[in-house]
């Protein structure tokens, strides 16, 4: 019996405003749920934004919302699981918007599958992370995280994804209590690592691949730059 060839689009977007990213998402899962197009996967940055889940924790906002401009930061509420978070420059992000139903996992499996995409970038660098104790989601180096995790599943079809802290300003950090859970420090690959990082986006496509491996996709489709500019059009 032959191997089924998986296919996963990369759409590699650059820095992406997060609500634009929001819509493109929006737009992105309707589309795979009615089949008029297959796996996706967004590889993108932020400019600095604070992110809070469905439970809509804001009390976890450490400064006034109205102190938020002069840190140059936006916040925004969403429909993911997970607690709030930030998102900025020099963080790796994926956006899978991909049927489970097709990849063939329950939404448990799929969550481990993201903190094993992660534990293998970080370990890349020698760097040993793994899940979160009980109640604490994302991936951890000891006690300090690395990775965030937040996803929203609507009818077996994903959507938000994982957070990558490549080498933040970890300072945003600062001002909030990151995805809920106190007396925990957030780092950076930058910081676990005796390793010279290559570039930045050397390591983003890493992140991919292991995405990729882990998830069983064996044909990948890049589009970047003025070749999806038509497709993010569709979203205004």
């Amino acid at each position: 019996m032959s191997r089924v060839l998986r296919t996963l689009e990369v759409w590699k977007l650059g820095v992406v405003n997060y609500l634009d990213a929001l819509k493109l998402q929006e737009k992105l899962v309707l589309d795979r749920k009615s089949h008029r197009r297959c796996d996706t996967l967004l590889s993108l940055q932020h400019p600095p934004t604070y992110t809070v889940g469905k439970r809509q924790t804001v009390h976890n906002l450490l400064i006034p919302q109205s102190d938020l401009e002069q840190i140059g930061a936006e916040l925004h509420y969403t429909q993911r699981g997970g607690d709030i978070t930030f998102h900025g420059p020099q963080q790796a992000i994926l956006y899978p918007i991909i049927s489970l139903r097709d990849v063939g996992v329950g939404a448990r499996r799929y969550v481990e599958k993201i903190e094993l995409t992660m534990i293998e970038l970080a370990a890349l660098y020698g760097v040993k992370a793994c899940p979160g104790q009980t109640g604490e989601t994302g991936v951890w180096v000891g006690d300090r995280k690395i990775g965030a995790i937040g996803v929203r599943i609507s009818n077996g079809i994903t959507s938000h994804g994982m957070a990558f802290n490549i080498d933040p300003d970890l300072n945003y950090f600062r001002h909030i209590v990151p995805c809920g859970i106190t007396d925990k420090e957030v780092t950076s690959l930058r910081k676990e690592t005796d390793v010279d990082l290559p570039a930045e986006e050397i390591i983003q496509e890493q992140l991919i691949s292991c995405f990729a491996r882990i998830f069983g996709y064996s044909n990948l489709i890049w589009k970047e730059g003025s070749s999806i500019t038509f497709e993010k059009n569709e979203t205004e």
